[in-house]
């Protein structure tokens, strides 16, 4: 089921889209606006905005929605590929003009190799748990050239537990439960994850990459490298 797909699609076709809507595990749906996947380079934020500027070489940008950032990057003659699961946002980054497009689940990926790694708007998220960055981290090893660098944004969501502090869970807090709604038709409940800068940094060490957190936004937002640590690191 495509439903975010689906969004982009009417968005983009129709000039218009029904109200997304996102459910998780915190609080009542909240809509998210699916014109923010159509936004120019000038409509994004800051921390985006430095990520597209640190984009070096030939650039895999994952999750690419409707291909906003990608869009931003050829713009300026980078040779980026956007890569998304969803078959109908494809098709709609190939409307709007992406010159290399590819569909399908980046755990599955074994294309060319890149020398960034781009995922923006929490994209970061779709490892679904700590768990799945690890094996997210050991895998992206094989999709970069020498040299290269993975950028992402995430968020800390400490915040959602101010009021009565961080709970004892069964699973790390920024592991959140989410499912799209769209037009009636609901996705299944998935995990989503946002990792805290301190947990990011523990976690890179640990499989074998450099972490630098480039900007803050100061709203819980971040701007994350991470390069993998070279054998000539470890004699």
């Amino acid at each position: 089921m495509d439903i975010l797909g689906q969004a982009i699609s009417d968005y983009y076709y129709k000039g218009k889209a029904a109200t997304l809507w996102v459910h998780d595990d915190h609080g009542p749906r909240v809509e998210m606006p699916v014109s923010t996947y159509f936004r120019d380079e000038s409509e994004m934020p800051e921390l985006e905005q430095r990520a597209l500027t640190l984009c070096e070489g030939s650039v895999l940008d994952i999750g690419a929605g409707a291909g906003s950032h990608a869009l931003a990057l050829q713009s300026r003659g980078i040779n980026v590929t956007a890569l998304d699961i969803s078959p109908l946002a494809g098709e709609v980054m190939r409307q709007r003009g992406l010159q290399q497009v590819q569909t399908g689940d980046i755990f599955q990926y074994q294309g060319e190799t890149f020398d960034t790694l781009l995922l923006m708007m929490n994209g970061i998220g779709l490892c679904g748990n700590t768990a799945g960055l690890r094996q997210f981290l050991q895998l992206a090893r094989h999709w970069l050239k020498p040299g290269g660098q993975l950028l992402f944004d995430s968020s800390d969501v400490a915040y959602l537990y101010e009021e009565e502090g961080l709970p004892v869970l069964d699973h790390y807090y920024g592991e959140i439960h989410c499912r799209y709604e769209y037009r009636r038709q609901k996705t299944d409940w998935f995990s989503w994850l946002y990792i805290d800068p301190a947990t990011l940094q523990l976690l890179a060490t640990d499989e074998g990459w450099h972490c630098t957190v480039l900007f803050e936004d100061g709203n819980d937002q971040y701007l994350a490298r991470l390069q993998p640590v070279t054998h000539q690191e470890h004699p």
